[in-house]
Order: C-alpha cells, then structure tokens, then sequence
C-alpha cells in the first residue's frame, strides 16, 4: 500500500510541475480556483504527516470505504463555506513555487510513512484508524483530484495502474456500503447510465 501512495503521490506532483504560470488563478473546480484545487489536493499529504503524529488509543473505522461512509455523513452538517476556504487557504499555503512546495510534502510524508509500521492514527472528527486503512484514501483523494487538476488545465495525466485499480476499486467498495452498488455495476457494463450528479462521495 505504501508503494501505491508512493505511486499517487509522484504522479500528482509530476502534474502540478507542468502546470502553467499563467494556469494558477484560472479555474480549477466549482469554486476553487486552480490554486485552491492543487492546495486542497495536498493536504492529502499534509494530513498524512499530521496524523501520524496524532495517535489513537481505539480503531473507530476498520475500513477505507467505511471512513467515506463516516466523511459523508459529516459533511452534511458541515460548514460548507468552511470547506471551501480550507481550500483556499491550503492553495495560498503553497506559496510562490507550488510545485516544489508539493515536492517538499511529498517528500516529508513518504519519509514520514516509511518510518513507522501500522499505527493507530486520529484523523478528521477525533476517528481512529490504521494507517493501511488511511492512505487508500488519500491514493483516492490524489488520482481523483489529479484528474480534476488535468482536466481543467488541459495537461494529459497517465494514473499509474496500481493507483487507478485502488481508487477505482474503493469507489466501488464505497458504492457497496452507501447501497448504491446496484446502478453502478449496471453502468459499468453499459446497460444504464448513472443519474446526473452521481456520485460516491
């Protein structure tokens, strides 16, 4: 699993170095601009160091696709203009070099993860989990956020295979535990298509 966040990670931060100067202000995703999508995009790392250095004492979610389940129905009651500004904020927290600033997380978080085991860590909410249980969600957060980077810059991304079959994957496990599994198996061999707005997260 390290090795597919490792995967993520470097091809994320492979992205943001092709992005334009003239790119950063332009339009990024709903109201982000490109600048806040990429700082949104990596706290996906920055959260990986911070965790680490928050243990847990008990195993609240033993499942990735659990962990969105938890994140979904949190974010219904939460601040919705508080979201976006973390983004924003995160987007300004990259400072002039965003991406050798990414390189810098990066960096920081591969070494953080190849210095520990398995540990307990508490995330977002106070909820405890496994780091094997996290990091398939932030392999998720990346690829998903990278195709969102590249599409609105018009770069090409290639998703290494292994951090495509893990997000495509959880996508799928989570669509199992919303109950939602049923019109997506239907869509994925061509018999139907999704509703407009669908989506597992």
């Amino acid at each position: 699993m390290n090795e597919t966040f490792r995967s993520a990670g470097t091809a994320f931060a492979n992205l943001v170095r092709s992005v334009p100067e003239s790119a950063w202000d332009g339009p990024g995703l709903g109201e982000w601009d490109l600048r806040a999508l990429v700082g949104h995009a990596s706290r996906s790392l920055i959260t990986v160091s911070t965790y680490l250095r928050a243990p847990a004492e008990r195993e609240d979610v033993t499942s990735a696709a659990e962990y969105y389940a938890w994140v979904r129905e949190h974010v219904t009651t939460a601040d919705a203009g508080a979201i976006v500004e973390r983004g924003r904020q995160a987007g300004r927290d990259l400072g002039e070099h965003p991406a050798a600033t990414v390189d810098t997380l990066l960096e920081r978080a591969l070494d953080d993860v190849a210095a520990v085991d398995d540990p307990l860590i508490t995330v977002i909410g106070g909820l405890g989990l496994r780091l094997s249980t996290y990091l398939p969600t932030r392999v998720f957060e990346l690829a998903v956020h990278g195709l969102d980077v590249a599409r609105a810059t018009g770069l090409d991304l290639a998703l290494p295979d292994d951090v495509l079959a893990e997000a495509t994957v959880l996508a799928a496990r989570i669509s199992v535990r919303l109950g939602t599994a049923g019109p997506v198996l239907l869509a994925l061999t061509g018999r139907s298509d999704l509703p407009s707005g669908f989506s597992v997260v």
